[in-house]
């Protein structure tokens, strides 16, 4: 059994505000079971977009969507806006991060 998006994204929320980062629902998917990515936006030191995957074990992580080097804000919307074209059901969070305090609690792929 899957945890909703919806509510998967709201414990993001709360934690990454518990963390004093601000983040913000860019887009907003299918409640029940839309996919999520996320725009972890490092401000000077570029953007990485994370998408949620599965391990060939079936556990959850995250696919480096941009690739496993930070990108310009310009390249990482570009990922979003093709993905969100293949999927409209997807889930965009946009995490402002300038100090790198947050890493995903999954597995990055």
């Amino acid at each position: 059994m899957r945890l909703k998006s919806a509510i998967w994204v709201s414990a993001l929320i709360r934690r990454l505000d518990g963390m004093g980062l601000a983040v913000a629902v860019v887009r907003r998917g299918d409640s029940d079971g839309g996919a999520v990515l996320l725009k972890h936006n490092r401000m000077g030191a570029g953007v990485r977009v994370l998408a949620q995957t599965r391990t060939r074990d079936g556990e959850p992580a995250w696919m480096a969507g941009t690739g496993p080097a930070a990108v310009g804000e310009d390249q990482a919307d570009a990922y979003i806006g093709r993905a969100l074209d293949r999927d409209p059901d997807l889930w965009v969070v946009e995490i402002e991060d300038p100090k790198g305090l947050f890493e995903p609690d999954e597995k990055i792929i």
